[in-house]
């Protein structure tokens, strides 16, 4: 049985491919349209499927959509706008914009916006790009379509693939169709059945997520995109304004709460544009909004722990992507043990829609359990396809007989490196697949990054360790994948990895077994049997305001305009120096 996940209301547009509990694909669209993010969250752009990771999908599949049996769409538009459900028909103002209804967190284009969810799935069937109608032709399509509420798609994300048979579920984001937040417990019988039961929720206006975002929009970032880089500026500032933060966030009982944002320009000041000198007030305003978070988040979790008696939690949402939040509730909160979905944000909702509609369709007792240790569900490309397309570009390059040997030697020498390896990652985090990687033992290697992929110079580069060596460099006990908690430099080593080190004393790790990426981790351990440091500096790779790359002509054309030193393509290498070490070929 074949199950078909979309997400395409809001932004992160992504697909992904189910098959008899076994996820066979997952990619985001803008790996495939370049637009980062895919899209931004307006209402015109609602009816935007995403048309190239479906194909994607199904071709790794090796099948059409007439072969699936089931669509699952991770929004319900039942719940968004009950008054329209059946109804046959919507008004629409000439100028929505101009003319507010309702309370103020709902729009005037809401109509339009639940009219194109509605009408899903004739988009996918009568919509389809020229170029893709061959496989996404679906003359005697026999799928069943199903929209899954929002929060309940990013809910079985984070449970279905933990590796916990019952757990406490958190949801939290800016919004679904209602709900901000949800409070969940989840359990898995025996036989592999899932049951999610909602024990309660936020709903807007009240939302922690788009609190977030509204002050991201305050300091000059782009809401829905550029949160991380607020967490990033937290560090260098202190809560001075907490006394402001905690009349915003009112926290009630049961994990109720409220939010009371009113004019932030009355309580902070004057809001930063794009591209102004920041002012300490601008670090503390990041600093305190973390703090706030935390302080809150951690209030939350403990009412769920009482609530569930589950020692466990896992987490999805956006929110959920705040690595130093996630740290906070590891190291002060009171569960044991936290699994959160790396592909926490709504693109990951594809994957939790497919995999509840998936669970529910048949006893998976007889299927294995599908477990999520990494996200190398997107495309590859073999040598074949990376070599032709090299010939074609009429490039020198290298056949290297010893990848991660060669690339390490050149790693020790302080070269900066692209790497593209094998099936790219689903989600925002290059794990080893997608990534331009660098010594970690200069103290300026953060500044050459930054300046490579014209970043903000306070944005620190994440580690990636082997996972058997994660402990004596970092306070860390156990495995961390997924770069999705932070961890203190341990002291005495602190001087021998200056690049990865922020601010705070703290980095975002990756830990890396050979099981998960072989040829990934052969590299980290030949950096340090050359260095005695076996870490390496992990970036995605990517120049500002480009998605990640995803084909090897994305990262030849990322290669050829930035100053990156080398690019380590699959078994080729090429070099910026004119020649490689090694016979050069060119045809």
């Amino acid at each position: 049985m074949y199950t078909l996940g979309i997400n395409a209301a809001f932004h992160d547009p992504a697909a992904c491919l189910v098959w008899n509990g076994q996820v066979v694909a997952a990619a985001e669209e803008e790996r495939f349209s370049r637009i980062k993010h895919g899209k931004r969250p307006v209402p015109f752009s609602a009816y935007e499927l995403p048309f190239n990771a479906i194909d994607y999908c199904l071709r790794e599949g090796k099948i059409t959509l007439s072969d699936i049996h089931h669509v699952a769409y991770s929004l319900d538009p039942s719940i968004l706008m009950p008054d329209y459900a059946g109804s046959g028909d919507i008004r629409l103002p000439l100028e929505p914009s101009a003319n507010p209804v309702g309370p103020p967190w709902d729009s005037a284009w809401d109509p339009l916006f639940t009219s194109y969810i509605v009408n899903a799935p004739r988009q996918l069937v009568g919509a389809v790009p020229h170029h893709l109608k061959e496989r996404l032709k679906a003359k005697n399509a026999g799928y069943q379509w199903h929209f899954v509420e929002h929060h309940l798609a990013h809910a079985a994300s984070a449970f279905i693939p933990s590796p916990f048979d019952h757990a406490a579920v958190l949801t939290i984001d800016g919004r679904g169709e209602r709900a901000t937040t949800t409070y969940n417990l989840a359990v898995r019988s025996r036989k592999g059945r899932v049951n999610i039961t909602r024990l309660g929720q936020v709903e807007m206006p009240h939302s922690l997520g788009l609190l977030y975002e509204s002050i991201t929009d305050h300091l000059g970032f782009l809401h829905s995109c550029d949160e991380y880089k607020v967490m990033a500026l937290a560090s260098f500032g202190k809560p001075r304004y907490m006394e402001d933060f905690d009349q915003i966030i009112r926290l009630g009982g049961s994990g109720s709460y409220r939010i009371e944002t009113g004019d932030l320009e009355e309580r902070f000041g004057p809001a930063r544009n794009r591209g102004e000198q920041f002012e300490q007030r601008h670090y503390d305003i990041a600093s305190s909004l973390q703090t706030a978070l935390e302080k809150a988040i951690l209030e939350i979790t403990y009412w769920l722990r009482e609530e569930t008696g589950f020692k466990s939690l896992c987490m999805a949402g956006g929110v959920a992507l705040n690595c130093v939040m996630n740290a906070h509730l590891r190291d002060d909160g009171p569960f044991d043990e936290i699994w959160i979905q790396p592909v926490a944000g709504d693109a990951g909702t594809a994957l939790g829609a497919a995999l509840w509609i998936d669970a529910g369709e048949h006893d998976l007792g007889f299927f294995p359990g599908w477990r999520m240790d990494h996200t190398l569900l997107g495309p590859a490309f073999n040598d074949r396809e990376i070599e032709d397309f090299l010939i074609r570009s009429k490039l020198l390059y290298h056949r290297l007989d010893d990848i991660p040997g060669e690339t390490a030697n050149l790693l020790a020498q302080g070269k900066i490196v692209g790497w593209f390896q094998g099936r790219m990652e689903f989600g925002p985090r290059a794990l080893g697949a997608r990534s331009i990687l660098a010594s970690p033992l200069d103290a300026s290697m953060q500044q050459k990054l930054n300046g490579i992929k014209d970043r903000e110079d306070f944005r620190p580069v994440a580690p990636v360790v082997l996972e058997e060596e994660a402990s004596n460099w970092f306070a860390c006990s156990g495995p961390s994948p997924f770069m999705l908690f932070v961890h203190d430099v341990l002291p005495r080593r602190i001087d021998l990895i200056p690049a990865v080190k922020h601010v705070d004393g703290s980095a975002r790790i990756q830990t890396i077994n050979r099981g998960q990426n072989r040829l990934y981790y052969d590299l980290v351990r030949e950096f340090g049997r050359l260095t005695g440091v076996p870490i390496l500096v992990n970036t995605s790779f990517n120049t500002r305001d480009e998605p990640i790359v995803c084909t090897p002509r994305d990262a030849l054309e990322s290669f050829c305009t930035s100053p990156l030193d080398a690019l380590v393509i699959g078994s080729f290498l090429l070099s910026k120096s004119g020649r490689s070490a090694g016979p050069q070929v060119a045809r």
